[in-house]
C-alpha cells in the first residue's frame, strides 16, 4: 500500500487547481518525500468553501488493531469503506482531497530489497489529488508527544491497475484528476462520491522514478 508520495508543486498551483478560497496551511516548502505522521496539505470544504490546511497522515485505527498498544500511529490507506470503522468519516464534512504529484510503492527485487518505484501522471509530475478523509482525534500517536488533538487524514485505494499491479499487485490509490470528480467527492453524497474508487486507466499512470525515498524535484516548478 502506498505509505510515500510527493508534492511538490508551489503552494499558488494548489489553490489555483483546487478553487481553495481560504489557505489556511502557512508557508508550505516542497515535499518530494510524504511518510507517515508527517504534517501535509489537504483541501476540505469549510464553513466558508474551500480551505487549504494541514493535518497529519494517518487517521484513527479500529480498536482491533490497537490491541496491546499504547500509541495509535494511525492508518494511511482506507479500502474497506463498508466497514463501521470507516463508514462514519464518508460523509461530506469529513471528505477532502490530498494533493500529489507522484506516489511510489515498493518493488522487491532479486536480492530482496525493497526499493521504491515512483508513479506520476506524466514526467512533468502534474498536480493531482488523492480522494481522502479527515478528522480531528484525540489519541497518543507518539510516547514522547502523550495525548494530542489533531487533524488527520488517510486516502482510499482501490484495485490496482496493470501500471501499478506488477510493483504493488493488491492496490493503488484513488486519484482524482479532473474538476468534476473532485466536486464529487467533495460534495456528493456518499454513494456518488464512492463511485470514484476505482482504478485510473491503465495509460494514466506511468513510471518516473525508481530507488529514491524521495521525488519530484525536477517537476517541482
Amino acid at each position: 500500500m502506498c505509505n510515500l508520495y510527493s508534492v511538490t508543486k508551489g503552494q499558488a498551483a494548489i489553490r489555483a487547481l483546487f478553487r481553495v478560497a481560504h489557505d489556511r496551511a502557512g508557508n508550505l516548502p516542497p515535499m518530494p518525500g510524504v511518510f507517515p505522521d508527517y504534517a501535509a496539505p489537504i483541501v476540505r470544504v469549510g464553513p466558508d468553501g474551500r480551505e487549504l490546511v494541514t493535518a497529519r497522515w494517518g487517521m484513527p485505527s479500529p480498536v482491533f488493531a490497537l490491541k496491546g498498544r499504547t500509541t495509535d500511529p494511525g492508518v494511511t490507506n482506507v479500502r474497506n469503506v463498508k466497514s463501521p470503522h470507516w463508514r462514519r468519516w464518508l460523509g461530506e464534512g469529513s471528505r477532502c482531497v490530498v494533493p500529489f504529484t507522484s506516489f511510489s510503492e515498493y518493488e522487491t527485487t532479486a536480492e530482496g530489497k525493497k526499493v521504491p518505484v515512483w508513479f506520476a501522471l506524466d514526467d512533468s509530475r502534474p498536480l493531482a489529488a488523492f480522494a481522502g478523509i479527515w478528522t480531528s482525534w484525540t489519541s497518543v500517536r507518539k510516547a514522547k508527544e502523550g495525548e494530542i488533538t489533531c487533524d488527520v487524514f488517510a486516502f482510499l485505494t482501490t484495485d490496482a491497475n496493470a501500471t501499478v499491479a506488477p510493483i504493488h499487485p493488491k492496490a493503488m490509490p484513488v486519484i482524482l484528476r479532473s474538476e468534476d470528480e473532485v466536486d464529487t467527492w467533495l460534495r456528493a453524497p456518499a454513494p456518488e462520491a464512492l463511485a470514484l474508487q476505482r482504478p485510473l486507466p491503465d495509460e494514466a499512470l506511468r513510471i518516473v522514478a525508481r530507488g529514491d525515498r524521495s521525488d519530484g524535484e525536477r517537476g517541482a516548478g
